[in-house]
Formats: C-alpha cells, structure tokens, sequence
C-alpha cells in the first residue's frame, strides 16, 4: 500500500523517538492500532561507515507487524551522503518499508551541533538540498514510489520562526509530506506546542502535513487535527507505557467508545510482555534497556515511585517478576 493509501487508512502514528521507538515498543504499539510507525532516526553517516552492519544497521530491523507500514527516519546534513544511504535503505528493506523520513527536528546538542536535526532550521537551502538529492536518488534507483518525507520544527528560536517557507522549501524540493513539531529548538519538549504554526503550514502546502506536540490523549488527537486541519497526528510521548492511546483513538475514530483505562495487572502484564519480546529482540536477557519502558508502564500508579527506585536494582526478567507480583499484590485492584 501507497504511503498516502496509509495515512488515510489510519492517521494516528506512532513517532521516531532515539532510543525508545524500537523494534519490541513500536510492534506493540502497532498492535493496538496505531498507523504508520517510524524508526528510531538513524545516522545516514553511521551507515555509510557502518561496512561490518553491526550498529547503525541494527536499527533497520524491523518486526513482523509494522513491514509494510513502517518508514526509516534518516539523519545528517551532507545530501550525498544521505541521498546514498537513502538508495542502501530501499535496497535493503524494499516493500517492507513506505518510505523514507529525515529528520530536522532533534534538538539535543549532540546532533545540533553538527550541523544536523533542527540545526537544519538555520539553513533551510542546505535542507530543501538534501530533500532533493535524496528524491533524486531514489528516483535513479527505481524506488519512485517510496514516500520521502521530512520532520522539523516551528523554528530555531523565537527570534526565528520560519516553519512555514521551511516547509515551501521541502515541498518544491520534492518532500511526499511534512511533519511539523510546534516548537521551536530551544524549548526542546517544555511549554506547550504551537497549533497555529502547524495550521499556518498546512495551509502554505499542498502536500500532507502531520501535526506533532502535545498528543497526550486519546482526545487530543482529534483536537490536534481539527485545530491545525492536519492530515494526521503523530503520538511520541503520549504512548510511552501507553499503547492503549491508540486502541482508544480507533474506538473514537470508528464512533465507538473507548475500552476501559487499563488496570495495574493489565499493565504489569503488558510489562512483562514487552520485556519478554525485549529479550527476543536484543538476544539479551539483561533487562537495563527496560528499566524506562517498566517506569512508564506504572506512572500515575499507587507507590510507583517505589516501583521506579527498585527497578534500578534488576537485571533479569525474573527479577522482574517477582517485583511485579509483589507490587500488585500490595497495590492491585
């Protein structure tokens, strides 16, 4: 199915989020509805020098329930680079993947400082430059049909608010849609995300923009579009420990009502679920990488502080287990 086929089949999606969207968390997350599902973003200069495929490659796994609906978010700021790695990406994947999303929004100094993420804001030319090379160079390749989308910020600073000839830009370089943060880089994830920005660029283009920010609620999402008249909203921390938030956004969507808010032993058992798949993924038993999923899980819950503390002490999913049966045994329902 066609990129656009899919964003209009579902448009609630599930974000590239660096070291949280991986394979385990987003097939979860696909099960319980959500659309189209993007990669944690990957280095286009950590593949191109990746020639064993032992690190940044690893990241192009994906599982059985998203080929098909997925996209790889990209990250850099050379276009022939990134148009190169580009054309690696759909070679390796082909029609297990919609296409191919980059990445100028990631505000942390580490890729800011390199030119790359929403750095890309201050140089919207460079930009629209790698939109190009990329479609370009997939085009050659025979990858025509793959979706080449973009995802960046409200702006730089206050100071700097360009979100809106950004987005022109990307469009006229070739950009199938745009995704667009309604923050600028300096609040990184504080403060409130700006909807007018994200309607502004609707409005500007003519191709598909997907609202982010601030999709914390089944509800929300709906708002968020209809505020912004976006063609699809995407979920990032409104889904940590959270993959109900699309099971409900399907029931509202389809005019039904939302299933019940999960219990503690519906969530603790999606913990361990989601630990176990861990383990599968990784071919690594030790549990630290879970360590913030299992936190999620239990936010808003009775002594989940508690919870949180002692789960720096474990390392295997047993351990695991009995500190779940000993929380919901004092904390249940």
């Amino acid at each position: 199915m066609h990129f656009l086929d899919k964003l209009a089949e579902n448009p609630v999606l599930q974000a590239p989020m660096a070291g949280v969207a991986d394979g385990p968390y987003r097939a979860i997350n696909r099960r319980y509805g959500s659309g189209i599902c993007y990669s944690e973003m990957v280095s286009a200069k950590g593949l191109y020098y990746d020639k064993k495929r032992n690190k940044s490659h690893q990241l192009l796994r994906l599982a059985p329930e998203e080929k098909g609906s997925a996209l790889i978010q990209l990250f850099g700021r050379e276009p022939e680079i990134m148009a190169s790695q580009a054309v690696v990406v759909a070679d390796l994947l082909g029609e297990d993947i919609l296409g191919i999303d980059i990445n100028m929004g990631c505000p942390v100094p580490k890729v800011v400082n390199k030119g790359e993420g929403s750095a890309l804001m201050k140089e919207p030319e460079q930009a629209a430059r790698i939109v190009s090379a990329m479609r370009e160079a997939l085009d050659k390749a025979g990858f025509s049909e793959l979706a080449l989308t973009a995802k960046h910020r409200k702006g730089w600073s206050p100071d700097s608010v360009n979100a809106v000839a950004f987005a022109q830009g990307l469009e006229s370089a070739g950009a199938s849609a745009i995704t667009v943060h309604g923050r600028t880089q300096d609040q990184f994830y504080t403060g409130r995300s700006d909807r007018s920005i994200i309607k502004a660029v609707k409005q500007a283009v003519k191709v598909p923009v997907i609202a982010s920010g601030d999709a914390f609620t089944p509800e929300s999402l709906f708002e968020i579009m209809s505020e912004t008249g976006s063609d699809a909203v995407m979920v990032a921390r409104g889904s940590y420990g959270n993959p109900w938030i699309f099971e409900a956004a399907a029931a509202l969507r389809n005019g039904q009502t939302p299933p019940p808010t999960p219990g503690l032993a519906q969530r603790l058992a999606l913990l361990r679920q989601h630990a176990l798949e861990s383990i599968e993924w990784y071919g690594d038993p030790h549990l630290a990488r879970m360590r913030k999923h299992a936190a999620w899980y239990v936010a808003g819950q009775p002594a989940a502080a508690v919870f949180r503390r002692r789960l720096f002490d474990l390392s295997t999913l047993e351990e695991l287990d009995a500190l779940t049966q000993e929380y919901l045994e004092r904390h249940g329902d």
